[in-house]
């Protein structure tokens, strides 16, 4: 998470890419509905929190092999870290409804946005200074870690469920999406300079002065992260932001939020893999795997039993949604899984044999991708031609690179890896002038690629391997606007329903990685006096982003004959808007 990680994720978008959004406004945010104009000022206040989500969240990319290392644990504990920050925005996100359904109130519409973003902020400041405290104590655990970073990322779930409607509100709804695409501009910048960062305060002090990188390295870091919280909900405080709500009517599913809280417990295990396989025996492997399943298996059952009768289910009866859902799980799983679990390819001889401190641009270099992809899906927010817009199309992404190579440059990375990566922007640059802003159209193109790259990588070894597993987030860049946008698309009331139980389907971040890591740790039992792994099942694990990429191109076609089914030609109505 990636991560836009969810940067449309509580919009209601129609298939012309318009916002509708019915919001109490205070005098501030109507005026700016009102001349069409997006209030900046209010606007570059309430970005800010999208740069911790994509910086935090990214960070997890170098934190995650050296935690592996500095704890001694095997891959699919060192991915608990993922499993413990993206777990929390489903916890979060499932508390705040289930809380609100048996209130019979919606709760974040009645304290308001501006008071949801504070709160989710104090939350993370929380779970910030834990983890500082934690790692300068020198008698820091891996588990301590978990809970520090599964307090943060639920501070995360609020500020997110709040800031990205309020995003919208700011402005008039016609221009929502837009401004929605800018602030995940924000977020990748966030996602590009975590890895720098992290590795810097890591390893940087330990390739000047020849000692072993400390956990305690880190302290700093989250101290002054604590301190940006604690700066960021002030200025929120203070700032003279409008109290917008949603006009809503919180809508009664009783089935769905029995599904929810299922599949709530039936991840639970995946958490407690380690202790439950020392208390019982059983292989944690099977437990992961078994939890994935399973889960896969309540959301397709639910859109089977919501077909035979639709009463209870709420904006699950439609099956546009429910696919929808799943294929987020599996978005959210892919983009984090090809990264989290990327440091174990590049450990290898064949990809590199890089150290845990000599791979941060390459995995900078993935994060940026995903800025790449985004950034050129903002050119949208420009009112131009459309000669200049095919032009921006082309260049921006090419802006963007050269903003990538800066970065690495400014820390000292060695950039000589990215040269010929700008034969993969090409392909992006391709899907987006082919697509023509179609959201079907390019959700098939950018999966087909994403499976094309990785089956690559599969086939290949070193730079070329590196360079297809890196691509994917190219592809991973626009998924999350079109699936989001084919999902919600005809369910009228439940649009807001909808949005809440799309976001809850992170939890795909939190379980697809240490599935993949699984099959990574069947290499254990071959590793040298280096600690180096000579088996294949590293390089084959990444079979498991293949499936994702290639189920996301069926979700893609079966959803398109899901909506016209319904008389809804999403792609043809793009069309007809231009």
């Amino acid at each position: 998470m990636s991560q836009q990680s969810k940067a449309d994720a509580n919009e209601h978008v129609n298939p012309h890419g318009a916002v509708d959004l019915d919001f109490d406004n205070s005098e501030g945010a109507t005026a700016s509905a009102a001349t069409g104009q997006t209030n900046w000022s209010q606007f570059g206040v309430l970005i800010s929190v999208f740069f911790f989500w994509g910086f935090v969240a990214a960070s997890n990319s170098i934190f995650i092999p050296f935690c592996k290392e500095y704890f001694n644990l095997d891959q699919i504990q060192s991915q608990l870290i993922g499993s413990a920050f993206y777990g929390a925005y489903f916890y979060g996100s499932l508390a705040l409804y289930l809380a609100s359904y048996l209130s019979g109130t919606d709760i974040l519409n009645k304290i308001g946005y501006k008071k949801g973003i504070i709160y989710g902020l104090l939350i993370s400041m929380v779970g910030a200074i834990a983890l500082a405290y934690i790692s300068g104590s020198g008698n820091a655990t891996f588990p301590m870690i978990l809970v520090a970073f599964f307090i943060i990322a639920l501070g995360f779930s609020l500020q997110q469920t709040s800031a990205q409607p309020f995003a919208a509100s700011l402005g008039s709804p016609e221009t929502g999406a837009h401004r929605l695409n800018m602030a995940g501009g924000v977020n990748s910048f966030g996602t590009l300079l975590g890895p720098l960062i992290v590795s810097f305060l890591l390893f940087g002090a330990a390739n000047s002065t020849g000692t072993e990188a400390d956990v305690s390295s880190i302290q700093t870091l989250y101290f002054f992260l604590a301190g940006l919280f604690i700066f960021a909900a002030i200025v929120f405080s203070l700032a003279k932001l409008p109290k917008t709500t949603s006009n809503e009517k919180l809508e009664r599913s009783p089935k769905a939020l029995q599904v929810l809280v299922l599949i709530g417990l039936v991840f639970l295990p995946v958490l407690f893999a380690e202790s439950i396989k020392e208390n019982t025996g059983i292989q944690k492997s099977y437990i992961i795997i078994g939890s994935l399943l399973v889960i896969l298996g309540l959301l397709f059952g639910s859109m089977l039993l919501a077909k035979r009768n639709p009463s209870g289910w709420g904006a699950m009866s439609y099956p546009q949604l429910v696919l929808g859902m799943i294929a987020i799980f599996v978005y959210v799983g892919v983009e984090v899984t090809v990264d989290n679990n990327f440091g174990a390819l590049l450990k290898r001889p064949e990809f590199g044999g890089f150290d845990e401190s000599e791979m941060s641009h390459l995995i900078a270099l993935y994060w940026g991708s995903l800025m790449i992809g985004r950034w050129t899906g903002a050119i949208s927010v420009f009112n131009v031609s459309k000669q200049t817009k095919k032009t921006l199309t082309i260049v921006v992404p090419f802006i963007a690179f050269a903003v990538i190579v800066l970065a690495n440059i400014v820390k000292g990375s060695p950039i000589g890896d990215y040269k010929y990566y700008p034969i993969f922007i090409v392909f992006l640059i391709a899907a987006n002038l082919y697509a023509q802003e179609r959201p079907i159209t390019l959700l098939l193109s950018v999966s087909v690629l994403g499976a094309l790259f990785i089956l690559v990588s599969l086939l290949s070894t070193g730079m070329v391997a590196n360079y297809c597993i890196i691509a994917t987030g190219l592809c991973c860049s626009v998924m999350w606007p079109c699936i989001f946008a084919l999902a919600i698309t005809g369910l009228g009331k439940y649009t807001s329903q909808a949005s809440a139980f799309l976001i809850t389907m992170i939890l795909g971040g939190a379980i697809i990685p240490p599935a993949q890591g699984a099959i990574i740790d069947l290499d254990a039992v071959t590793a040298n006096a280096e600690g180096i792994t000579t088996g294949p099942y590293t390089h084959l694990s990444y079979i498991v982003p293949l499936l994702c990429f290639a189920y996301l191109a069926w979700h893609t076609i079966k959803t398109r004959s899901v909506l016209k089914a319904q008389g809804l030609d999403v792609d043809q109505q793009v069309s007809g808007a231009h």
